[in-house]
C-alpha cells in the first residue's frame, strides 16, 4: 500500500483559540486562516489527523462526552468546508498518569501508524507548545510549525499566528509539497 503525506494539528491553539481547558460549543473559536491554511494541504492531497492533549478530562473539569460533543461539532464544521479530518487521536490522562499518549510521548502517532500507511518523511505537524514540536521530532515526522510567540526548539518554521503561517504557505507553495 502507497503511503500518504500527512499533516497532524494540535487542537487547542492552533484549530481554535486556547482560552484554557476548552470544553463548551460556546468557548470554541476557530483561529483566523486555519480552514483557508488546511485547504493548502488538501490541495496536496495531505490527509489531516487531530492530536490533542486533553487533560481537561483526567483532571475533572469536564467529562469525556462533553469532549465528544465539542469534537463532533468541530468535525461538522470541518465537514461543512468540505475538509475531512481523517481521525481524532486524544490523551485524557492527566500529566501525573504517564500515559504513553500524552504529548510528547508518540503514543497517538504510533495509534495513527497501525490504520493508515502515512509518510512520516512527507508529513508536517502543527502545535504551539514545546510537546507539540517534541512529538514530531520523537515521531520522525520529517517537519514541524511552531504557532507561538515564544521561542520552540526543532521546529522547522515559527510563526505568531495561523494567519502569518496561511500567508507564507500561500506565497512559499514549494514549502508544501
Amino acid at each position: 500500500m502507497k503511503k500518504q503525506k500527512a499533516l497532524f494539528l494540535d487542537r487547542d491553539g492552533v484549530i481554535n483559540i486556547d482560552h484554557g481547558y476548552v470544553s463548551k460549543i460556546d468557548n470554541f473559536v476557530f483561529t483566523e486562516g486555519i480552514f483557508e491554511l488546511l485547504k493548502l494541504f488538501i490541495q496536496k492531497n495531505y490527509m489531516l489527523f487531530i492530536v490533542t492533549n486533553q487533560s481537561g478530562i483526567g483532571r475533572g473539569y469536564y467529562s469525556l462526552e462533553d469532549f465528544q460533543v465539542l469534537t463532533q461539532y468541530m468535525l461538522d464544521v470541518f465537514k461543512e468546508k468540505d475538509m475531512h479530518i481523517q481521525e481524532v487521536q486524544y490523551c485524557p490522562h492527566a500529566p501525573e498518569e504517564n500515559c504513553n499518549c500524552r504529548k510528547p510521548k508518540t503514543g497517538m502517532i504510533d495509534n495513527l501508524l497501525k490504520k493508515y500507511p502515512i509518510d512520516l518523511e512527507n508529513s508536517w505537524l502543527i502545535g504551539d507548545k514545546q510537546s507539540d514540536i517534541d512529538l514530531a521530532l520523537h515521531s520522525h515526522i520529517a517537519h514541524s510549525i511552531a504557532i507561538t510567540n515564544a521561542p520552540l526548539h526543532h521546529a522547522s518554521y515559527s510563526f505568531d499566528s495561523i494567519q502569518a503561517c496561511k500567508v507564507f504557505m500561500e506565497t512559499h507553495p514549494t514549502v508544501v509539497l
